[in-house]
């Protein structure tokens, strides 16, 4: 919860050429043709080019960071209203057919009821647009949701349970504190086997914690005998459930005790059956075939040999930060520990696994020589006219204020004692810029300081084949924050030409 809607920067979107475009309107990632190293060929293009693509890669950015839509479904369920909803093109006899259709093909209790109609019509007059950018998303989830349910014997449609529990959100959490796609408390996550540490949080991680739901959905159904009223128990807790059938007089459909159970759980499994009905009847309902900017099957991971962080990963393989948060979720602040005796993945895109592999030896090289320099306490790293404070927006999230000051999230996170990628609009930030004044007042400062820069700078003109990585590699003690500090540079797209200062 507190996630304001993304709307990333449109300049951290990499240039690609017209293949790719093809490919990402597609709804595909790009095949892996050729494996470039870091030091590959950087386009001239502009990114003006290809505004398209551009504009539909952003889309699936804000996708990806926002959590928009996990806070809509919260309060949805919690606050369902049973009330009759005119809705023309679906009339209630063709409703009832396609539910008992529904119901034969698999074990839950699908039975019409006027209660589950008023959710349907609902879901469709209000929440068509959230329903559609679910279904994209589901592209990705669900092929490793069924490949884990199935494993347990669970029934597959139990998929469309991550929708009602967190809007596929890995990183979402309650108000009560239930984390991640399957929403775990920490002592149920524990016990399932989903480890919490300050730097890890497998509750958040898509495998691991659809294997605990599978195996927690698995017990339930062994002990009520009913796929309804497992779910309810997923939901409230087996105890509320018992309670219910005691309250109700013995009843044990799940309609018989809706009245006795708690408020959020009364309206849940309405929730997910109107789900359910809406994916499996999407191209009757006039839904756009779902598109998404990646498969989890062109997804790879990597054992990490070394402490590394997501930022330091996006700079080497010149990766937008919010798709490694999004592969990589279940990192807390965005860090992947390296702990003897424990394996820690790094999820790329396929065409990014060879970069990663063939450059290893100099990516762990330079993280460590990163690092080492961060050993001091940042903010006395700065002179004081280099601090300033930053108020949250509507629409911020931290990597949109990281690049618009040319820090990195993990720094502000640091600065900042931050916890979570959670930020609340109004919520003050400290930011600290390297050899640069933030404040109009301190201009003239600024430009004296520019100039001794100007003084004591080599200049490097970018060639074919550069990245702000391999230039930092020729030039011993300049890192890649370096240059971009030196140069007033946010992203990582750089212009065969551009002349670059770097200092001595």
């Amino acid at each position: 919860m507190g996630f304001s809607q993304v709307q990333p920067n449109p300049n951290k979107t990499k240039k690609v050429n017209q293949a790719k475009i093809d490919s990402i309107l597609d709804g595909n990632t790009v095949p892996n043709k050729s494996i470039n190293p870091i030091g590959d060929t950087i386009s001239a293009k502009t990114l003006e080019d290809n505004k398209l693509a551009s504009e539909y890669d952003e889309k699936w950015l804000e996708e990806l960071y926002s959590n928009t839509l996990f806070d809509t479904i919260y309060e949805s369920i919690a606050d369902i209203r049973f009330e009759a909803v005119d809705l023309p093109e679906l009339p209630t006899d063709t409703l009832k057919m396609r539910l008992q259709r529904l119901s034969a093909k698999t074990p839950f209790n699908i039975e019409y009821n006027p209660g589950l109609e008023s959710v349907i019509k609902s879901y469709l007059k209000n929440r068509r647009s959230s329903m559609q950018r679910l279904m994209a998303l589901s592209e990705y989830y669900f092929p490793l949701f069924e490949k884990e349910l199935d494993n347990m014997d669970v029934p597959l449609e139990i998929k469309y349970l991550a929708i009602v529990e967190s809007a596929l959100k890995p990183r979402a959490k309650s108000r009560v504190g239930a984390t991640g796609l399957w929403q775990f408390m920490y002592p149920t996550g524990k016990m399932y086997g989903l480890n919490v540490t300050s730097y890890v949080d497998e509750r958040s991680d898509p495998i691991k914690s659809t294997v605990a739901a599978s195996k927690y959905l698995a017990k339930l159904y062994e002990i009520f005998g009913d796929w309804d009223l497992a779910l309810a128990a997923y939901n409230s807790g087996p105890g509320n459930v018992s309670k219910a059938i005691r309250r109700s007089g013995g009843y044990q459909n799940y309609w018989n005790l809706r009245p006795h159970l708690p408020r959020e759980t009364a309206g849940y499994l309405p929730a997910f059956l109107a789900t359910m009905y809406i994916f499996e009847y999407a191209e009757e309902h006039g839904f756009k075939k779902a598109v998404s900017g990646y498969r989890y099957m062109e997804t790879d991971t990597i054992h990490v040999k070394q402490t590394i962080s997501l930022d330091q990963v996006s700079e080497l393989l010149e990766l937008p930060i919010e798709e490694l948060q999004f592969l990589n979720p279940a990192y807390k602040l965005d860090i992947i520990p390296f702990v003897e005796g424990e394996n820690h993945t790094l999820r790329l895109p396929r065409h990014s696994i060879g970069k990663f592999v063939t450059n290893e030896k100099d990516i762990y090289a330079y993280v460590q020589a990163e690092f080492d320099k961060r050993e001091k306490p940042m903010p006395q790293l700065f002179e004081q006219e280099n601090k300033t404070t930053y108020k949250v927006r509507s629409g911020d999230y931290l990597g949109k204020v990281a690049r618009k000051y040319g820090v990195r999230v993990s720094d502000i996170k640091k600065w900042n004692g931050l916890r979570s990628n959670n930020l609340r609009v109004g919520q003050r930030l400290t930011i600290y810029q390297r050899g640069r004044s933030t404040s109009s007042s301190t201009k003239s400062s600024s430009s004296s300081n520019n100039t001794s820069i100007t003084t004591n700078t080599k200049t490097y003109k970018v060639q074919k084949g550069d990245s702000l990585w391999s230039i930092s590699k020729k030039f011993p003690g300049v890192s890649v924050q370096n240059i971009k500090d030196w140069n007033d540079i946010s992203g990582t797209n750089l212009k065969v030409g551009t002349t670059l200062k770097i200092s001595k």
